[in-house]
C-alpha cells in the first residue's frame, strides 16, 4: 500500500502550500500538542512510580509483614509456634517480640511511647529497622544492660542523645508495704532511629531487648507475638490465611494490608486515573491532527485530482495522507518521549531549585510521608505511552485520508 511514491508525496505534503501558512501552523500545533501530552504523561507516571516505591520502602521499614499474636496473655510456647511458621514455603524468617505501653521521663519531661522488646539478631532477619537507625545501633540492645533505641522525635522532645539516661515507667505496678507503686527502670539510650514523619513512628516507638521487656512487663518467658517475613509481600493475605488455618486455637494472624494496604491502593488508583486523564490531552492533540489533515486535503484538492487523472488509485491517495499524518504522529511521539524521559530524570532536582527560588516547600513529609519529589522512570510506561500515541495518530488519519480518496477529479478541477 505504501509504495515509495506515496511516501515521497506524503513527506512533501507535511508542508502546505506557501499561500496557506495556517494549515502548516495547525500541523505544527498538532505535533507539539502530542509531544507535550506525552512529556507530561511520562513525567507524571514516573513521579507516581516514585511515590509508590518510596512509600512502600517507608512502610516496610517499620511495618510487620505478617504477625501472629495471642488473644490471652501472650504466647508461652513461642519456639514451637515459630517452628510451625517456618514450615510454610512462603516464610523467610520469624522473630518474637514483646510490646507494651510506657512513659519515658527525663528532667521533668514525660513522653508516652509504645515499647517493643526484640532480639536484635533475630529481628534483623525480618525487619529493616536497623537501616533507619541514624545514631547508635540496634545490636547494642543486650539483655540485662537495659539499653533503649528511641525515635528521633522522642529524643528531641526529651532532649537526649546516645549515652544519656532516661526513666521508663510502665502501667504494671509493684505492691509494697506502703502501697502500690508504679514500676519503673532507668535505661541508657543506645540508638536513635528516624522514619518518615508521615507515619508518626518517630514520636511513638521505642525498642528495648526482649528479655528486659519480659522482666519489665512481668511476662516471664511469654512473648506478645511473632513477626514474620515472607518472600512475596503481596501474598501476605494468602500466607496469613494459611497460617490461621494451621495455627488453630487462640492465635490471631494479621498482615500489613490491614493497616497500610489502603495507601498503596490509593497511589495505584491515582496513577491509573492520571494516566486516563492525561491521555485525553493526547487525544485532543490527535483531534487537531484530524483538523490539520482535513485542511490539507482541502488545500490539495487540485493535486489529488491531477494524481487521480494520472492513474493514482484511491488506495494510493489514502496512503499519501496516512503517511503525512503518521509522520506528524511519529515526530510528535519521539519529541514527547525525549522530553518526558529528560524531565522525569531531572524532576527531583528541578523541584529543589524551584523550592529554593520561591522559598517554599512543595512536598511536606507530614502529608506525603517524604519531603522530596521522587521520580522512578519505568520504560514499560514509556513504550506503552508511545505505542498508544502512535496508534491514536494513525487512527486519526483514516477519516481525512478516506475523504481524500473520494475526491472526484472533474469536480476538483472545474475551477482550476
Amino acid at each position: 500500500m505504501f509504495r515509495p511514491l506515496s511516501l515521497y508525496i506524503g513527506l512533501r505534503y507535511t508542508r502546505a502550500k506557501k499561500r496557506n501558512h495556517f494549515v502548516s501552523f495547525i500541523a505544527l500545533a498538532s505535533m507539539l500538542g502530542i509531544a507535550l501530552g506525552i512529556t507530561v504523561l511520562i513525567t507524571v507516571l514516573s513521579v507516581m512510580n516514585g511515590f509508590d516505591h518510596e512509600i512502600r520502602n517507608c512502610i516496610f521499614s517499620v511495618a510487620r509483614q505478617v504477625t501472629v499474636t495471642n488473644y490471652d496473655s501472650g504466647i508461652s510456647n513461642w519456639p514451637l509456634v515459630k517452628q510451625e511458621i517456618l514450615k510454610n514455603n512462603d516464610v523467610i524468617g520469624s522473630a518474637p517480640f514483646v510490646s507494651g505501653q510506657g512513659m519515658l521521663a527525663k528532667d521533668g519531661v514525660v513522653h508516652g511511647v509504645e515499647i517493643t522488646g526484640i532480639l536484635p539478631a533475630q529481628e534483623e532477619q525480618v525487619s529493616q529497622m536497623q537501616k533507619t537507625v541514624v545514631q547508635g545501633s540496634m545490636s547494642a540492645l543486650r539483655p540485662g544492660e537495659f539499653g533503649i533505641v528511641l525515635g528521633q522525635e522522642i529524643a528531641r522532645h526529651l532532649g537526649v542523645s546516645v549515652g544519656d539516661k532516661i526513666v521508663l515507667l510502665t502501667p504494671q505496678a509493684n505492691i509494697t508495704p506502703i502501697g502500690v507503686e508504679p514500676r519503673f527502670k532507668r535505661f541508657t539510650v543506645v540508638g536513635i532511629f528516624h522514619v518518615s514523619e508521615g507515619f508518626g513512628y518517630d514520636s511513638t516507638a521505642a525498642f528495648i531487648n526482649m528479655r528486659d521487656a519480659q522482666r519489665l512487663f512481668g511476662m516471664g518467658d511469654n512473648v506478645t507475638g511473632l513477626n514474620i517475613k515472607i518472600k512475596d509481600l503481596y501474598r501476605a493475605p494468602i500466607v496469613s490465611t494459611a497460617l490461621s488455618e494451621k495455627l488453630y486455637g487462640d492465635y490471631m494472624v494479621s498482615d500489613w494490608t490491614y493497616k497500610y494496604g489502603s495507601y498503596l491502593k490509593a497511589i495505584r488508583m491515582e496513577k491509573t486515573m492520571m494516566f486516563i486523564v492525561l491521555l485525553f490531552i493526547i487525544a485532543v492533540a490527535t483531534f487537531n491532527l484530524v483538523s490539520s489533515l482535513i485542511m490539507t486535503v482541502t488545500d490539495k484538492q487540485s493535486d489529488i485530482a491531477i494524481l487521480r487523472t494520472l492513474g493514482a488509485t484511491p488506495k494510493m491517495i489514502m496512503s499519501i495522507f496516512i503517511v503525512q499524518g503518521g509522520i506528524i504522529g511519529v515526530f510528535g511521539t519521539l519529541l514527547g518521549v525525549f522530553g518526558g524521559v529528560l524531565l522525569a530524570i531531572n524532576a527531583p532536582e528541578l523541584v529543589k531549585v524551584l523550592e529554593q527560588v520561591f522559598h517554599t516547600t512543595f512536598i511536606s513529609a507530614g502529608v506525603y510521608f517524604i519531603d522530596y519529589l521522587p521520580s522512578r522512570l519505568e520504560f514499560t510506561d514509556v513504550w506503552r505511552v508511545g505505542l498508544i500515541t502512535l496508534v491514536m495518530s494513525l487512527l486519526a488519519t483514516i477519516y481525512p485520508a478516506w475523504r481524500a480518496a473520494k475526491t472526484e477529479p472533474a469536480a476538483a478541477l472545474r475551477y482550476e
